[in-house]
């Protein structure tokens, strides 16, 4: 019995080892332990590798919310998502910032990505990055034009002020949504 229970984890491993397999949405980099991580990016389909030899990691390719509201527990770093951002205003007031960031990662610069940055890019970049660019956008209107009008143009300065960090890096925000701003 145990002899069919070592082949048979043996056989998955090896046979299993020489294929992987990307689901749609998403791609995948290899990591080659004679040449370290490779330039070409696997699109979806079924692709073979060299077991034990290299080592493919998946990534989601789609459009990727990142929320920053309330109730958001962060005990994972790498949770996707933020709790609400406490910013100054220009006229040194304080205000409370919700939204989405639309976020997807450049599938032609994954490679350097994973080699410069690694899987876990969410604590490293896109939190402390998101979070001192919204504030440094905010600090430059009143309270009152952030509570009441200027959105779309507040939006689009956070995207452009995320996009000249991220874009380098490879990431790429498609959209910023601020669904509400409050006093603090």
């Amino acid at each position: 019995m145990l002899d069919k229970l070592v082949v048979s984890i043996l056989v998955d491993e090896v046979v299993g080892g020489f294929f992987i397999s990307v689901p749609p949405g998403h791609v995948a980099c290899v990591y080659d332990r004679g040449r370290g991580v490779l330039d070409k990016v696997w699109e979806p389909g079924l692709h073979l590798k060299i077991p034990f030899w290299q080592v493919a990691k998946l990534f989601n390719g789609q459009t990727l919310e990142y929320d920053i509201k309330d109730g958001l527990e962060l005990e994972n770093p790498e949770l996707f998502g933020d709790e609400p951002i406490k910013a100054v205003s220009k006229d040194n007031k304080m205000v409370k910032i919700q939204g989405t960031l639309l976020l997807r990662i450049n599938k032609n610069m994954l490679p350097q990505l994973w080699e410069s940055v690694g899987d876990r890019f969410v604590s490293k970049i896109v939190r402390p990055v998101s979070r001192s660019r919204i504030r440094q956008v905010i600090a430059k209107y009143d309270r009152d034009d952030v509570l009441t009008h200027n959105r779309k143009e507040i939006e689009e300065m956070i995207k452009s002020e995320l996009n000249e960090f991220f874009n380098p890096k490879g990431l790429m925000v498609e959209g910023v949504l601020l669904s509400e701003i409050t006093p603090n």
